[in-house]
């Protein structure tokens, strides 16, 4: 006889023994009939020993017979069986005192072969399949008092045959969805969570905010809790002979760009990516969307939105009688102290217009040397000429001719 118990880390299937224990196998029978140890989780785990479970508080305390669900005795006499021996994966219900020795729900599962309880509790059946699950209880993570820290559900149980026959006025129901409210307070991690990876990410994020903060302590962050711009696009994998103008003309097309700027090496050459700061978050966006593996100058480029801060660094200033942080902009104008430059806290609009204008100063003086470079190839190609030289020796000749027949004049 064989009953299925659906726990939250897999199934257990038990064979019952129901000719050494018949009166302990009908308890559990009907108990698991009328959907009693449903939602009620493990509230024991001694490893390499025993997982105890059947109490619906929770508490080891509690749980009652089917006689007693029925209105009768809470708890029925042991049957302790001492021909039955304890090993690993055997089933036995849990005896409430060595004097009186009655049971009532509450049953354990033996993780090792087992001398200590022989004789002490009233055995009454075996795993047979779901060692693995055994195996998953057996290792779980446990507070001070044996309990896992993430439930272990039994969510379901299953009759495969039951051969008794059963008690007048059992309330027999189907078998509930979801737990009820009671027992969700008595939950602590919803069950099938493990708390290797709660830890874990618990764990992560400590350590991140402990390095934000020492960041800022140092002087490399404003503020810890600075989040990198939504505004600015990361554009990587450039071919190298791609130029901050082409860039900013691509892009262009999705919005204004306040600046657009390629990274290079101390001697001028592309390191291959670059930076592009959009005016608003939309324009942004829809570049991300848009320029994501595209084609530059043959090129297949990455987008994607910057997690730098580095332009924020320098945005952001301590002011001495608040002693907190605000937005600073360029030098602008002379103040009412003196003649000399003080620094101006602007709005981000003016922030805006100032990168704007930065980028426009930027790109004129760029065509400016673009010019200047063009004007010096021009003119070292005509002194390079052929027919520019040739015209120059001819009238240096001329020139001594002349002069030779002045001077036979003369004479």
């Amino acid at each position: 006889m064989s009953v299925l118990l659906e726990t939250s880390v897999g199934d257990l299937v038990i064979d019952l023994y129901t000719d050494e224990a018949p009166l302990t196998c009908k308890n559990f029978l009907k108990l698991c009939k009328i959907k009693y140890y449903n939602f009620s989780f493990i509230h024991k785990v001694e490893k390499g020993f025993i997982a105890q479970m059947g109490d619906p508080t929770g508490t080891g305390q509690g749980g009652e017979s089917v006689y007693g669900v029925l209105g009768g005795s809470t708890y029925f006499p042991a049957e302790i069986n001492p021909k039955l021996k304890h090993k690993r994966g055997t089933i036995a219900m849990a005896v409430l005192d060595p004097e009186t020795r009655v049971s009532g729900s509450q049953f354990y599962i033996a993780f090792s072969d087992t001398d200590y309880l022989d004789g002490r509790h009233a055995v009454f059946g075996e795993v047979a399949e779901g060692w693995d699950a055994l195996d998953k209880i057996d290792i779980s993570i446990c507070d001070a008092s044996g309990r896992p820290l993430s439930d272990i559900l039994i969510r379901h149980t299953i009759i495969l045959h039951d051969p008794f026959p059963d008690p007048p006025n059992l309330p027999i129901t189907g078998s509930p969805l979801h737990p009820s409210a009671s027992q969700k307070a008595l939950m602590r991690i919803e069950a099938g969570d493990t708390i290797e990876a709660t830890d874990d990410a618990r764990r992560r994020e400590l350590e991140a905010k402990a390095q934000a903060l020492t960041l800022e302590m140092i002087g490399d962050l404003p503020f810890a809790d600075i989040r990198p711009p939504e505004n600015i696009l990361f554009v990587c994998k450039l071919n190298p002979v791609t130029q901050d103008d082409d860039l900013e003309t691509i892009f262009a097309r999705f919005g204004t760009i306040v600046s657009c700027e390629v990274v290079r090496d101390k001697e001028g050459a592309s390191l291959g990516y670059a930076f592009i700061e959009f005016e608003t978050k939309e324009a942004c966006e829809e570049a991300y969307f848009k320029m994501d593996n595209v084609l530059i100058d043959d090129r297949r480029v990455h987008v994607d939105f910057s997690q730098s801060v580095s332009r924020l660094n320098g945005r952001w200033v301590r002011t001495k009688p608040q002693a907190r942080l605000v937005p600073k902009s360029r030098y602008r104008g002379e103040r009412e102290l003196g003649s000399e430059y003080e620094m101006v806290f602007g709005s981000p609009e003016e922030m805006r217009g100032a990168g704007r204008h930065r980028a426009d100063r930027k790109r004129r003086d760029r065509e400016h040397s673009d010019r200047s470079r063009d004007q010096g190839d021009r003119s070292r190609h005509r002194s390079r000429s052929p027919d520019a030289n040739r015209k120059n020796k001819n009238s240096s000749r001329d020139s001594r001719d002349r002069s030779n027949r002045r001077s036979r004049f003369d004479r």
